[in-house]
């Protein structure tokens, strides 16, 4: 009897999986059923971000429970920064700084695109957020897109939104967000 349970269960677990929607990042399927890490790494538009989040030793947080709502820069968004920038952040004794950049792109709990755009709409066109890091992130809607501002008043727009992962949600950014 407990074999046939576990069949059953087993069934309902396939097509459970087979009902999830996957979303297309860096011409990889992104499934809900696996974590932030998980995905991302398959990315081939998130390279330089998995690389980061590896020099920064956070490949154990945002592949722990969560929920996490991570806003994930593309290699492109990298590559605005000022030359050398990546490198230099990649490198063992600039990790603190790199941890504290890559946390400032984290809120805890899960923030869907609704979500957001509800907040904004409370906030009467713009919602603050706290990020991991300690830092505030700015919501704002451009048109039909979701818009960030960060502390120096830099701008990043949600290229992707919803991307539901095991443990939170992902929307892809096309600039790095910076903290003061």
């Amino acid at each position: 009897m407990a074999i046939l349970a576990g069949t059953s269960s087993i069934f309902a677990q396939d097509k459970m999986m087979k009902n999830e929607k996957t979303v297309m990042v860096g011409g990889a399927e992104m499934y809900p059923s696996k974590n932030i890490v998980e995905n991302a790494v398959n990315s081939k538009d998130h390279t330089t971000l998995v690389a980061a989040v590896k020099a920064g030793d956070l490949v154990e947080t945002l592949a722990s429970d969560g929920p996490f709502t991570v806003f994930a820069p593309t290699n492109a968004a990298f590559e605005k920064l000022p030359k050398g920038t990546v490198e230099t952040l990649l490198k063992p004794e600039n990790k603190k700084t790199l941890q504290t950049i890559l946390t400032y792109h984290v809120l805890a709990g899960k923030h869907s695109a609704a979500d957001i755009m509800k907040d904004i709409k409370k906030g009467n066109g713009k919602a603050t957020y706290k990020t991991v890091s300690g830092g505030t992130l700015t919501a704002m809607m451009k048109g039909k897109k979701v818009m960030l501002m960060d502390e120096k008043g830099g701008m990043a727009t949600v290229t992707i939104a919803d991307v539901n992962q095991s443990n939170g949600v992902i929307h892809v950014i096309d600039s790095v967000v910076l903290p003061k």
